[in-house]
């Protein structure tokens, strides 16, 4: 079952034994945490790895102006825009240099392919990620509505365990590299 922000939010509260919600805006001390804390959350945790379900790729528009430095032309980022991961131009994904400066991406080609980490609609999560994040979120929460540093400690150790798993779950479901060129191999015959 795909999850939504509320539910990650409940999920996560629960965890920490206080209250669940089911609205960020229904007044009560939990849904003002869960409020504040969500989106910087979920999207640290997005923007920490390049996850396999939040990689995309987009050909940039270019902007009016142009950089006044360094690089001869500047593209639009994406909206959904966390992290680069790679830019490059003709058909592909990779290889080109660029810099990052506000929200646009300057370069010296005339069109950019960038591959970047995006933000996907929390219903998109795998169930792996919806674990790490429901971890994550049970940290950010503990302190404000507990007040037990202890737990929170606890919680954020849990939180780095899943976020580790989550990685490691992720990482499996790319084409794993084979060995192309091993002369060990060619040597015997």
């Amino acid at each position: 079952m795909a999850l939504t922000a509320i539910g990650l939010c409940s999920r996560a509260l629960i965890k920490i034994g206080a209250t669940a919600i089911t609205a960020f805006d229904e007044g009560t001390a939990e849904a003002e945490v869960a409020a504040a804390l969500f989106e910087p959350a979920r999207d640290a945790l997005l923007s920490a790895n390049a996850w396999s379900f939040a990689t995309r790729q987009a050909r940039l528009a270019r902007l009016a102006d142009d950089p006044v430095a360094d690089y001869g032309v500047a593209f639009q980022l994406p909206a959904d825009f966390l992290r680069a991961l790679g830019a490059g131009a003709g058909g592909r994904g990779r290889g080109l240099d660029y810099r990052i400066a506000g929200r646009a991406l300057h370069a010296a080609s005339d069109a950019v392919v960038l591959t970047y980490v995006g933000r996907p609609a929390e219903e998109d999560f795998p169930a792996f990620f919806d674990q790490a994040l429901i971890a994550r979120l049970a940290a950010e929460f503990c302190i404000p509505l507990t007040e037990s540093t202890s737990r929170a400690e606890l919680l954020q150790r849990l939180a780095e365990s899943e976020f580790r798993r989550a990685r490691q779950i992720d990482a499996l479901q790319d084409s794993q590299p084979g060995f192309e060129d091993f002369t060990l191999i060619d040597a015997r015959g």
